[in-house]
């Protein structure tokens, strides 16, 4: 293989009219040094481009100065020669054309793919323009200019997640996905009803909405008020982990108040509550009761259900809302409905902090029961906003949202 096919293939050119004459290392203007491949640029032209008239003859060279992408990290340009051709009949001017780059630019392509591909790997601009030897400014501008943000999805899938993460100047953008292959339908700048309304409404058909069959939420309750509007036929789906998150807000509220209450702060009852707080939340199934361990800050060996005892039986009222708790908890772990409802239905309020979760579950009670009627839940739309927090993490945030967006649509592809 020749040295000029070698130096072709190493940077992917596959111009067959592109001959290097040689490679050479020079100073620009910033004093940075780069790597200059010589190279020229000429193929037989018979009709001009502007009269059709075979009457082209050679008319001098002009000298390009095209971007390369990196070998080995630093700067690499092409300093490329186009054979020029002036017509006798129009007297115009035309030049040799080449795949290589888009006409008036300097950046080649292979460069432009080098960039789109690092910005999928959550790297910030700087660190891109430093591997590719460009400016920081350059790599967005080459963003922008080839990821376009869908205007819509072809087909709406049937099981939809719902929520929200905190983008740009701490606003909440709404984020939507398949509940089944975790793919991103729609983020939006906002969390407003409204666009969110005239989002789905603008781009889908009722046709189409009517055939989403369930739509997965947290327990925000603005997207309950519209989600019958939009999807007819959707089941409103509450997600398992906030439901156990609210109780388990409710079992730790009232276990404080308990502690409050403990005059001698250095009794056995009082390190149980405050140290072995793990223990209250673990589902009774996993509790051990057989094997004595040693607990941190009570200082003793003992069975975790005799420290859960030791507290239950010297407070009854904070016992009531751990029972409640384990029984919403046993109920969500076995998708028992029934259980669930037999739970809310006979639940007596005793005046602590249970009351207000309980008040609140019957008001989203079909929404609630039918978390243990389907298998679906928030947990891809939370993967997808994992890695957004992860990109805005990398990157140390994003003032325009524009950019912001076209890097999320980057790590969702």
């Amino acid at each position: 293989m020749s040295l000029t096919n070698s130096i072709l293939c190493l940077f992917e050119i596959t111009d067959p009219n592109l001959i290097v004459t040689g490679i050479s290392k020079e100073r620009c203007s910033t004093n940075q040094r780069i790597h200059v491949v010589h190279a020229t640029l000429s193929y037989q032209l018979l009709k001009c481009p502007h009269c059709g008239h075979k009457s082209l003859i050679k008319n001098g060279t002009h000298m390009s100065h095209l971007r390369l992408g990196t070998l080995s990290g630093g700067r690499y340009e092409m300093h490329l020669k186009r054979q020029r051709y002036q017509c006798k009949d129009c007297s115009k001017t035309c030049g040799a054309k080449t795949k290589l780059v888009n006409r008036n630019e300097t950046f080649t392509h292979n460069i432009k793919h080098q960039v789109i591909v690092l910005a999928r790997d959550m790297l910030t601009s700087k660190e891109i323009a430093k591997l590719c030897g460009i400016s920081p400014s350059s790599v967005q501008r080459i963003l922008n200019a080839n990821i376009h943000l869908a205007y819509r999805v072809k087909h709406l899938p049937e099981n939809l997640c719902f929520d929200e993460f905190r983008s740009c100047n701490h606003w909440m953008s709404f984020n939507c996905c398949d509940a089944v292959s975790h793919r991103r339908i729609v983020t939006l700048k906002d969390r407003l009803s409204k666009d969110i309304i005239d989002y789905f409404e603008a781009r889908f058909s009722v046709q189409e909405r009517a055939q989403v069959q369930s739509v997965t939420i947290d327990m925000n309750a603005e997207y309950g008020s519209f989600i019958h509007r939009l999807f007819p036929n959707a089941a409103t789906i509450i997600d398992r982990f906030h439901i156990i998150q609210l109780a388990g807000r409710a079992l730790d509220n009232e276990r404080t108040q308990t502690i409050r209450t403990i005059q001698d702060k250095h009794s056995r009852i009082y390190h149980i509550l405050k140290s072995q707080w793990r223990l209250f939340h673990l589902d009774e199934i996993k509790v051990n009761d057989s094997k004595a361990v040693y607990l941190r800050g009570i200082n003793e060996y003992m069975t975790q259900q005799n420290a859960i005892d030791l507290a239950l039986d010297a407070f009854p009222r904070f016992r009531s809302v751990y029972q409640t708790y384990q029984g919403i908890l046993s109920a969500i772990h076995q998708k028992d409905a029934n259980a669930f409802q037999s739970l809310l239905t006979n639940y007596q309020p005793t005046s602590n902090q249970m009351d207000i979760t309980i008040n609140t579950f019957i008001k989203n009670g079909s929404a609630l029961l039918n978390s243990c009627r389907y298998p679906f839940s928030n947990g891809p739309i939370e993967g997808l906003n994992r890695k957004i927090k992860a990109l805005k993490r990398n990157c140390f945030g994003f003032r325009n949202i524009d950019n912001f967006f076209i890097r999320i649509s980057l790590i969702h592809e």
